[in-house]
């Protein structure tokens, strides 16, 4: 009885008929969801008076059903869920689970936990009730640590590596979050200054030198882990809206599993609200994004300017996207105006955008936007652009992404491009960044694995097995392994059908290649 107490309350019930909104509203009757809704329903109720100037009054009732009905699922999805599972082992390993695609890991790192390098400016929580070291509050500082995923019941690595090679494990594996330890910060911000007798404005001396001592440390931190990693990469995962320190944890943990630890594995978690009314925690993310943009570029930095490290691969999910795209524009611009290009000066290998909650018009300029201001590059010839990556830009988009569409509702926005179809991209938009070379939209239509669709980089297998291609391997849509149909000159498909099972097995020859040792080149 008490189970079924709890699932009532946190579920949402149906009701009757609505004058203004017609049958079948979602209603969250949680005590947390009450207000939510309330605020929730007087906003839709506000809106509908203006469209329905713009559309026909029962494609506004369905309009605004379908949003009450997925703004009170989100605002319960925190409170109703349970154990988080490992993904699913990705198709090209469970294809072929003889061909050893954890031998490469190093030996100190055969365990049955992931260890995590973080970097924060999530506040710290010290309150009696705290279940996380760091909250979704805006800290002033940036701190940087170790955060360990624990992978559980699972005895050893021999019995991990087993059931991560399986398509249909024997036994399910939880993430949990172990220790956290904070290894450095930085110092307040803003930094403090001093003016000088002449006029000069410096930045203290104490402030500078517990500076230099947080970037050292950071430094020999990095360091000590790239002595374990293949690659001489640093992953750096950048998470989305409704993110926990710990979940944002778990996803970097699961993909440093299956990518079987090549780069150094990290993770970038902001201020992402994860509770409370959803509306109100939607605007607060999308300022607390903005906020977070600066400590992201410092970030990066760090990590490309500490010596040993080769290259970096950076992934980004949902409103992480935005966090990142926008960090990136800076980076490029801040190189450019220093003559140096930026593919020498980032060392970036690949940027990987994971259901991009973002406008399409928005993302275009923070991609091109040095592109389109030739006064900017003082250093060369105004025709010159440089190149930004050494890999590639790509975008996996899914249509039928929900969690999009609520967002798309928010935003007025036209095109969000984690829902991008190859004939959203006009022939001519598409010629045009086929001339940057190395972008690709990947598009996934297939069976919703997860909730909302939005998660489909981890929760498909397909999907997951395509990004590893791309991340640990390297390889280009249409290499074998990468079997996608092109349908435009940046715009790729998962096949499907009869087409698939073509697909998979060019997949199932490429996963022979890792057995070999075949990896990075």
């Amino acid at each position: 009885m008490a189970r079924r107490r709890n699932r009532r309350q946190t579920g949402v019930k149906r009701l009757g008929y609505d004058p203004e909104l017609g049958d079948g509203v979602c209603v969250p009757v949680s005590a947390q969801g009450v207000d939510a809704w309330a605020e929730m329903n007087a906003f839709l109720l506000k809106e509908r008076s203006s469209m329905v100037m713009r559309y026909p009054r029962n494609r506004v009732r369905r309009m605004l059903w379908f949003c009450l009905c997925w703004l009170a699922v989100l605002v319960l999805v925190g409170c109703a869920s349970g154990p988080r599972l490992l993904m699913p082992t990705p198709t090209l390993y469970a294809a072929h689970p003889d061909d050893g695609p954890f031998d490469a890991v190093a030996e100190e790192l055969r365990r049955t936990e992931v260890d995590l390098l973080y970097i924060t400016d999530r506040l710290p929580d010290f309150s009696p009730e705290a279940e996380l070291p760091y909250g979704q509050v805006r800290s002033r500082s940036i701190a940087f640590g170790s955060a360990l995923v624990e992978m559980t019941p699972v005895a050893d690595w021999q019995t991990l590596e087993r059931e991560s090679l399986l398509a249909e494990r024997t036994q399910d594996i939880q993430l949990a979050l172990g220790p956290v330890k904070e290894l450095d910060r930085f110092p307040l911000e803003p930094y403090d200054i001093e003016r000088t007798a002449s006029g000069r404005i410096l930045r203290s001396p104490g402030v500078m030198t517990r500076h230099k001592l947080a970037t050292e440390a950071f430094r020999r931190e990095l360091q000590r882990r790239l002595k374990s990693a293949p690659s001489k990469q640093v992953m750096l995962y950048v998470h989305g809206f409704n993110e926990t320190f710990a979940t944002a944890a778990y996803t970097a943990a699961e993909l440093c599993h299956f990518f079987a630890h090549d780069q150094v594995c990290g993770y970038f978690t902001w201020p992402a609200s994860s509770s409370g009314n959803f509306l109100l925690s939607y605007t607060t993310t999308t300022e607390s994004a903005e906020y977070s943009v600066g400590h992201l570029k410092k970030a990066i930095r760090m990590i490309v300017q500490t010596p040993g490290v080769e290259g970096v691969q950076l992934l980004a999910h949902s409103r992480g996207s935005a966090v990142l795209l926008s960090a990136l524009r800076e980076l490029a611009i801040e190189s450019i105006a220093a003559g140096i290009p930026p593919l020498q000066s980032l060392k970036i290998e690949n940027v990987v955008l994971m259901s991009p909650d973002i406008d399409v018009d928005v993302a275009t300029q923070k991609v091109e936007a040095f592109g389109s201001d030739p006064d900017l590059i003082a250093h060369w010839d105004n025709e010159f652009v440089p190149d930004l990556l050494h890999g590639r830009l790509t975008i996996y988009a899914s249509p039928e992404d929900r969690a999009l569409r609520l967002s798309k509702f928010l935003f007025r926005s036209k095109h969000r491009v984690g829902q991008l179809r190859p004939e959203d991209i006009s022939p001519a938009g598409q010629a045009y960044f086929s001339k940057w070379g190395e972008m690709d939209l990947v598009v996934y239509e297939g069976k919703r694995t997860d909730i909302f669709g939005h998660s489909y980089f981890t929760s498909n297998p397909d999907v997951s097995s395509d990004l590893i291609q791309l991340v640990r391997f390297g390889r280009a849509p249409g290499e074998p392994g990468r079997s996608l149909v092109k349908t435009g000159p940046v715009t790729w498909e998962f096949p499907s059908g009869a087409a698939q099972d073509i697909a998979r097995a060019g997949g199932e020859a490429a996963g022979a290649r890792v057995g070999a040792g075949e990896g990075n080149e």
